[in-house]
């Protein structure tokens, strides 16, 4: 798996006019963490933040941060936005070690046809579209595929069912469903009501 690089600069302020001057010059304010690291303010481009974690990995990239010379291997683990611009606020970098596993989210992609609830005009409904798993940081899925082609009417699969790549296991509960069937919406039948027609009266 290839790291994604990323330069930073040690933030110079604190507080909230400090955040703001940064945000403006182009940057965004951002805290390295870890066990046995001191927590380091540090400020990075936003540009180049958004090129390090669009890769493949997304979200779960390996990054290696410079901080003015000194060297981390991070994830960007918290990741917060501004509530109406959407822009990214604020990241938090996880110092993390490659023989170390880490929980991290991965998204669940639903491949093949579920022949037997379509003939049936029953629909598949997806529970879980992401799944919490453990694992190194060097084995991280970019996804994980979700085989519906044996799903049968009234049927389920859960997490223990799914097929994880090797060195990966769920981090939550086993049991929960990722995908069922349900009956098709249908159409209700249009009833006509009866209609009287008034007996013609002679005089």
């Amino acid at each position: 798996m290839s790291h994604a690089t990323l330069n930073a600069t040690a933030a110079r302020g604190k507080g909230s006019s400090n955040a703001r001057r940064l945000r403006l010059a182009g940057s965004i304010p951002a805290i390295v963490y870890g066990e046995g690291v001191a927590p380091l303010a540090i400020a990075v481009e936003a540009k180049s933040f958004r090129t390090a974690v669009s890769g493949e990995q997304g979200i779960n990239s390996l990054i290696e941060l410079d901080a003015d010379g000194k060297k981390f291997l991070v994830m960007a683990r918290d990741i917060q936005r501004h509530p109406v611009r959407g822009t990214v606020a604020h990241v938090d970098f996880q110092v993390v070690d490659p023989n170390q596993a880490v929980v991290v989210e991965v998204p669940l992609h639903i491949i093949g046809d579920a022949v037997e609830v379509r003939h049936a005009d029953w629909e598949v409904d997806q529970q879980m579209f992401s799944i919490e798993v453990r694992t190194r940081p060097d084995q991280i899925p970019t996804h994980i595929d979700v085989d519906i082609s044996n799903l049968k009417v009234g049927g389920t699969i859960r997490v223990e069912e799914l097929e994880l790549p090797k060195g990966v296991e769920p981090a939550g509960d086993p049991t929960v469903s990722v995908v069922t069937s349900r009956p098709g919406r249908t159409t209700a039948p249009v009833v006509k009501a009866d209609v009287e027609v008034p007996t013609e009266v002679t005089e």
